[in-house]
């Protein structure tokens, strides 16, 4: 059967899904056309949903994703990397951290009905009930790696269904594990029965999205991503921190060195300076090298230009930028992420911004959840309803501040957004009207 039957096959049993049809009346249909189903083909499938005229939402994709994942659960193929088995390869930790992580969860459950069955011992087991689900909670580690590391690379391949889904259902989760850790903490004021009862419904859908990654997410990126690619993710995942393991070592491929397999031999007696010969097996090509006229020339970032009432050279204004004391980031007209600036490390960052993020709509880079208020927010600034919106909240020992400015040209044209975060706290806490003192 070709893809793209394949492909209508699968997406009018998964409209019959969101028209109601049961799981159990399509598995028969599902067996019957597939022997195996490739996880590219579940993508493309799912970016058919989302893209087409059937009114099928991501919203919609996303109630069902365990209906989903359960019909492919014993059909999709298993993609095979030698690279992937090597420890320190991003999937080789990956899948190890999924491993920690069922363990965790399976001495929770131990734990818990341990305390069920003994109240009497239950002081002595609350600590390491708790120290469980501390070490459980890395997850979100593990989920944010997935959303800020590797979703930015698949949605260069065109695989955008898939993470928009994904992220949808990972924030759902992140909230199952917020109430199920709140309810053990107000044990034993609440039951050990709610407690249990609070974290099986997460434990369902943790585990789900276990599969979903493995089964699905996995054979994607297996399928897609480059070795460039893998060592993109595996440069860029130390910053967001790992679930219970760390990578055993430093993923080191195999890069194989094509001048070394191919002998490339200079020859000046009958050839110009500019051409070479390159030697194979089959015969000898000869290469000609000839410069562009008024080629570009490299910027010289430290050639004076002029900027406002005076001049600054790039390298200074890079400078400058960073050591503002906030974090600033530029959405430019078109609703493109276009730069942010270094002011603090990755770790200490308020809003944790990374390469890989620049270059994508706007919208790709927040959780689902957060994607309207964000709409909203550049809606007003594009308009011109408002030329700046503000926004604070506590966290820990942080007063954050936000302004959302409208960049507009002399003529008022619209140009993009610029975000200015920083830690107001210290300000809250002066405590004198003057200090003119240098201490």
């Amino acid at each position: 059967m070709k893809m793209t039957k394949r492909i209508d096959v699968l997406k009018n049993i998964l409209l019959d899904l969101h028209h109601g049809a049961t799981p159990e009346s399509v598995q028969a249909q599902f067996d019957a056309h597939f022997t195996g189903v490739s996880a590219i083909e579940i993508s493309m499938m799912e970016h058919e949903l989302m893209n087409s005229d059937t009114g099928i939402t991501f919203e919609d994709v996303m109630k069902l994703c365990n209906v989903h994942a359960n019909l492919f659960k014993n059909a999709v193929q298993d993609v095979g990397v030698d690279d992937s088995e090597q420890p320190g390869h991003p999937i080789h930790t990956f899948r190890m951290e999924n491993m920690a992580l069922r363990s965790a969860i399976l001495r929770i459950k131990r734990l818990l009905a341990a305390i069920e069955a003994a109240p009497e011992a239950e002081a002595g087991l609350l600590a390491g009930l708790k120290r469980q689900y501390e070490l459980l909670g890395q997850f979100k580690r593990h989920y944010n790696r997935k959303e800020y590391v590797m979703f930015p690379i698949m949605e260069r391949y065109g695989h955008d269904a898939p993470p928009k889904v994904m992220w949808g259902v990972d924030d759902q989760i992140r909230e199952l594990y917020d109430t199920a850790y709140e309810t053990l903490l107000a044990f034993p004021e609440t039951s050990i029965v709610q407690v249990i009862d609070s974290f099986e419904v997460f434990e369902h859908e943790f585990l789900e999205m276990i599969f979903k990654e493995e089964s699905i997410l996995l054979m994607i990126l297996l399928e897609t991503f480059s070795q460039d690619d893998w060592l993109s993710v595996a440069k860029d995942s130390d910053q967001y921190g790992y679930a219970i393991i760390k990578p055993e070592k430093e993923w080191v491929p195999e890069r194989v060195d094509f001048n070394a397999q191919s002998q490339m031999v200079m020859v000046t007696d009958d050839l110009a300076e500019n051409e070479q010969v390159i030697e194979t097996e089959q015969g000898t090509l000869t290469l000609k090298w000839e410069p562009k006229v008024n080629a570009v020339q490299p910027i010289d970032s430290q050639q004076l230009l002029p900027f406002g009432h005076g001049h600054l050279s790039l390298h200074q204004v890079n400078l400058i930028l960073n050591h503002l004391p906030m974090e600033l980031t530029f959405v430019n007209k078109d609703d493109i992420f276009q730069y942010y600036n270094d002011h603090v490390p990755f770790e200490e960052m308020i809003f944790k911004r990374n390469p890989s993020q620049v270059g994508r709509n706007v919208e790709l880079c927040h959780p689902p959840k957060l994607i309207e208020r964000v709409k909203s927010v550049i809606e007003l600034l594009r308009t011109g309803q408002r030329d700046q919106v503000t926004m604070w909240f506590k966290r820990d020992e942080q007063f954050v501040h936000v302004t959302y400015m409208a960049v507009r040209n002399d003529d008022g044209t619209f140009e993009g957004v610029l975000e200015l975060v920083q830690d107001i706290q210290p300000y809250v806490n002066l405590n004198n009207d003057t200090n003119r003192e240098i201490t």
